[in-house]
This record gives structure tokens, C-alpha cells and sequence, in this order.
């Protein structure tokens, strides 16, 4: 095979894959669907295999800087969704209660992927309460600062990063349940 024929292939599936196969319906197990959802299975990583801190800093819903180093010193919940999915709509209201009842031992920050303008994540904000900021990354290429922890088509995705800013664990799909959350972050706050 030459060289570019391997290098065109090697860029058409880096879209298709960055892309969520998007335009691609024709997969098997999506059922239509323009994401591939998980099953919401926890999966903690001990502290000792964590990897490098994730380093990461984008725009807000409103054009602000928005970073991920300020929120070292106690765990953070990283929340991937976009306003058109429904799996998001049904974890909303688990993870807003899971903020309410874990109060200021842990940050809590979003990723808005797909959303092609502001107005719909914010009125989804709004809708549901959620009261802490949310990069705005329509492309999916914030997913690309947590590799090995999800891949860009991982809508919903919940991540737990320890005090470090390394992540803990990952929820790929809607969660479980709000007590799995809090869980889940209190034992990475106590894993130190």
C-alpha cells in the first residue's frame, strides 16, 4: 500500500472517530443514534496508577477563560454532555444533587460537546440547575486532553480527577445513581 493511500485512511478514520461517527449511521449498536453510549459501569483507578495531571484550559459557555489548574487541592467532576441528549437530561438532576450533597468538598465543571451555539446548553443549564461552569468545546476536542479515559464520542462521560487534577475514575454513560457519584468522590478525596 502507498504511502498516501495509508496516510488518507489513517485521516478518515481520525475523523470518523473524532467525529463520533456523526454522519455514519450505519453502525452497529448505535440504534441511529449519533453517539456511542456506555453502560454507566464505575471504573476507579488506584492512586498509584494514575496518570500525568490533566492540564487543560478553553472557553466558557460565555467566551471566558475557563481552566482546569485552579481546581486542584480537592477532587473535581468533570461532566461531558451536550443539550440534545437524552441520556444528559436523565443524569442532570443526579448530578446536581450529588453537588448539592458533596457542597464545596469537590468542584464540579462541565464540557459541552456538539452543541453548535450557546443558547441551547445554557437554557439546559438553567433547565436543570446546574450552577458551575462548562467548557464550551462544540468539535469534542477538549475529550482530547483525557486520553485512555474517553474517547470523543463518549457522551455522557462523568470523570473523577483526585486533588492532583489526575483522573480517579470514569463513568462512561449516564450514571447510575447520584449516590455512586458521591461515592465515588469521596473516596478519591480520601485516597488524598
Amino acid at each position: 500500500m502507498s504511502k498516501r493511500l495509508v496516510s488518507i485512511l489513517a485521516v478518515a478514520v481520525l475523523l470518523l472517530t473524532a467525529s463520533g461517527c456523526s454522519s455514519f449511521h450505519g453502525l452497529n449498536g448505535t440504534d441511529g443514534k449519533t453517539w456511542v453510549e456506555g453502560d454507566g459501569t464505575p471504573k476507579q483507578i488506584p492512586a498509584g496508577d494514575r496518570g500525568k495531571p490533566i492540564d487543560f484550559s478553553g472557553d466558557d459557555l460565555d467566551g471566558r477563560s475557563l481552566s482546569l489548574a485552579p481546581m486542584r487541592g480537592k477532587p473535581t467532576v468533570v461532566s461531558v454532555w451536550w443539550a440534545g441528549c437524552p441520556p444528559c437530561r436523565k443524569e442532570a438532576p443526579l448530578l446536581v444533587g450529588a453537588r448539592k450533597q458533596l457542597g464545596d468538598r469537590a468542584h464540579f465543571v462541565g464540557i459541552d460537546v456538539r452543541d453548535s451555539g450557546t443558547a441551547g446548553p445554557k437554557t439546559f443549564e438553567r433547565q436543570f440547575g446546574i450552577d458551575w461552569p462548562s467548557f464550551y468545546s462544540p468539535g469534542g476536542e477538549a475529550l482530547l486532553a483525557f486520553p485512555g479515559a474517553i474517547t470523543p464520542n463518549s457522551i455522557p462521560a462523568t470523570l473523577v480527577l483526585d486533588a492532583r487534577g489526575r483522573v480517579a475514575a470514569s463513568i462512561i454513560g449516564a450514571l447510575p445513581s447520584q449516590l455512586t457519584l458521591v461515592e465515588i468522590v469521596q473516596q478519591v478525596a480520601a485516597d488524598g
